[in-house]
């Protein structure tokens, strides 16, 4: 089992979306904890270990560290805005 760590970035941008739509992402990172690569996850090219999940209109990006059994989510947003530049 990996550990789930949420970044101070991504737990404000959870806490900014519909209740609805946060719950949803909630349980999809919760899985990753059992399975880090699940079916649909696509490696970010130019990040190293970087991954995104899909969850609706909306993005996970998290990093992997395999060595230490950890899964850090890095951002969450809507699929239009999630990889720009900040």
């Amino acid at each position: 089992m990996y550990r789930i760590i949420i970044s101070r970035i991504a737990e404000k941008q959870l806490e900014n979306l519909p209740k609805q739509i946060a719950n949803a992402i909630t349980n999809k990172i919760d899985l990753l904890s059992a399975n880090p690569r699940p079916d649909g996850c696509k490696k970010l090219q130019g990040k190293d270990n970087a991954y995104r999940i899909r969850s609706s209109d909306y993005r996970i990006v998290y990093r992997i560290e395999d060595n230490k059994l950890i899964v850090e989510v890095i951002r969450i947003g809507h699929r239009s805005d999630v990889y720009k530049k900040r």
